[in-house]
């Protein structure tokens, strides 16, 4: 059976809109660039996050904006991201451009419980908020990996909102990666 992983960056406060500065939130552009500013720790983790997932899941926003990016890349991270099984939920894209990608159309959570059925390895989903809510919600995470940027906005769309009952973790693993704090939690179950 396939682990579901979350992997997201996120504010001091929870906040993961807009990372990258380009989806015109006003505090967007918090993550900077992976490598710049002594962050080279950063890109080896996605680098090993990449060569250990079996397959990417993706909400059809951020895999729009991945795949306008990655194709025309190099070097190994995007040698592995562009090579890997890419799923993308959507009801209105038809013919993925990227190589590897399967739409996955209809009901998110039937959908996602089958490739968790098909797939054995780890099957990370990065961005893709919506997605991740309804993940969370229906109880389909079994991880998250959370880099912490040491920045508080105030304001956005937080990672987590409002559920229908509490969701409780366990730490796992905890670390310094340049100047961030990057932890790992599994979902409990039946807690």
């Amino acid at each position: 059976m396939g682990k579901i992983v979350i992997s997201e960056n996120v504010t001091l406060d929870g906040v993961v809109q807009d990372p990258a500065g380009v989806e015109g939130f006003r505090l967007g552009g918090w993550v900077g660039r992976v490598g710049d500013r002594g962050r080279e720790g950063a890109a080896k983790v996605l680098l090993d996050e990449a060569l250990g997932a079996e397959a990417q899941l993706f909400g059809r926003r951020t895999y729009e904006f991945l795949a306008a990016r990655w194709p025309s890349r190099s070097g190994e991270f995007a040698d592995r991201f562009n090579s890997m099984l890419k799923y993308v939920v959507s009801s209105t894209l038809q013919d993925p451009d990227w190589n590897n990608t399967t739409v996955l159309k209809g009901d998110v959570v039937s959908e996602v419980s089958k490739l968790r059925q098909e797939l054995n390895g780890q099957i990370v989903v990065a961005g893709s908020l919506q997605l991740v809510h309804t993940l969370m919600e229906h109880d389909l995470v079994d991880e998250l990996r959370l880099m912490v940027y040491p920045v508080v906005l105030g304001a956005g769309k937080r990672l987590f909102s409002e559920t229908s009952d509490a969701k409780s973790m366990h730490l796992v693993d905890t670390r310094t990666v340049d100047d961030l704090a990057y932890l790992t939690y599994e979902i409990v179950r039946g807690a």
